[in-house]
């Protein structure tokens, strides 16, 4: 986890945006400019107004007066972007923290399954020698013997086909702090370790504070902060200049001065006003819908991995228990030859499918159990005591 939020790729970019909000926020703290103009006035033409001897020459400083303190409500915006920009990052953390711990899981399950096509490769090359020597003592045709071999070659393909997706699943997981090649040979925990079951609504109670709410709500107070820069552009600004001009007929000076202001901003606003009021409803109406989705992935989660912890202690103490013996039972009447091949070679399979799926079932329940971490923000073991406890790095 540490490695990855430190080194993935997709939240390098952060500082990249942060800077350019900072930038932007200098350029909103900026007060209107100083203009330089020069005008040059009855030049060039006929007559009294040939030359440059009637000429009227000015010189002018000009800028403007804001009203309305648009620039704290320009630097309002960019504060509140910063916000926005806060919680999209929190909600890429704790989603790459989600996607680690799936793809542990994955590395995990896919040790245990590899462990798994080990034993069945082993099982199988068992049931060769036992055919075999019952072939040898004539109490089971060479063709029993040929299916025998070509069940122990299939569990050898097996067996290397889990060991190369158990490869690809480890490079997947290195992958997300930016390494193309594992520098570990297996990851380390237990499959079948689920934890205390925590109450559904006191993991809906945490969802509320969920990062990805939090985005709705810096957005919803970004959408004020644009609807009061917005009625900001009501307030008519007032330009202004003053200077010098100079009369080269009389050879005299005198100082100009002069302002304007448009008129009826107020209406000419009212439509900017009405949009971003309408984008700040939207934003809420959007977080109610956010809200609906996540108690409804909150709940899949929930009721999928109760059952999911259901099927392993089902299969962990009555279904491989009964399995296992019932090969044992098997092995000794097909030795004795009360049993065929086939009842052999499905009580074999049967015990192996159990096993498999008490795996799957497993990795299930805890990546059921990482999705509901996701979507409260805090790992089950803290929710279970009701703790309130930001799902970070270092708690995770």
């Amino acid at each position: 986890v540490q490695r990855s939020l430190s080194q993935n790729p997709s939240l390098k970019v952060f500082p990249y945006r942060y800077a350019a909000l900072q930038g932007q926020a200098e350029t909103a703290g900026l007060r209107p400019a100083y203009e330089l103009g020069f005008d040059a006035e009855n030049v060039g033409g006929t007559g009294d107004f040939s030359g440059a001897g009637g000429a009227e020459l000015t010189i002018a400083l000009s800028s403007v007066i804001e009203m309305g303190d648009k620039r704290a409500a320009r630097q309002g915006v960019i504060s509140h972007s910063r916000s926005v920009l806060n919680a999209s990052r929190q909600v890429e953390s704790l989603a790459l923290l989600g996607e680690v711990t799936r793809r542990y899981v994955d590395v995990l399950a896919a040790q245990e399954q590899v462990t798994l096509a080990g034993e069945a490769a082993q099982l199988a090359s068992e049931s060769l020698r036992i055919v075999k020597k019952r072939a040898t003592a004539g109490a089971t045709p060479e063709a029993e013997v040929k299916r025998a071999q070509a069940a122990a070659e299939q569990a050898k393909l097996a067996l290397l086909s889990e060991q190369q997706r158990l490869a690809y699943l480890k490079v997947s997981l290195s992958a997300l702090w930016g390494v193309t090649s594992p520098d570990f040979d297996k990851v380390e925990g237990d499959l079948f370790q689920f934890g205390e079951d925590v109450a559904f609504d006191l993991l809906y109670a945490k969802v509320e504070k969920n990062p990805a709410i939090e985005v709705f709500a810096a957005e919803s107070r970004l959408k004020e902060a644009e609807i009061r820069l917005a009625q900001t552009q009501s307030s008519a600004d007032i330009s202004w200049s003053v200077g010098v001009r100079r009369l080269q007929e009389t050879d005299d000076t005198a100082l100009v001065a002069g302002f304007s202001m448009p008129l009826f901003s107020g209406k000419r606003n009212v439509g900017a006003v009405s949009t971003a009021l309408a984008e700040k409803n939207q934003v809420l109406a959007e977080r109610d819908v956010m809200l609906l989705d996540l108690h409804t992935q909150l709940f899949r989660a929930f009721h999928n991995r109760k059952q999911a912890i259901v099927a392993v202690e089902a299969l962990r103490t009555a279904i491989i228990p009964a399995l296992e013996q019932a090969l044992v039972d098997t092995q000794v009447a097909y030795q004795r030859g009360r049993y065929g091949y086939l009842d052999y070679v499905s009580a074999r399979q049967e015990l192996l499918s159990a096993r498999r799926t008490q795996i799957e079932a497993a990795a299930a329940a805890l990546t059921y159990g990482a999705e509901i971490e996701q979507l409260t923000a805090e790992p089950l073991a803290l929710t279970q005591y009701g703790e309130d406890n930001t799902f970070s790095g270092s708690s995770r």
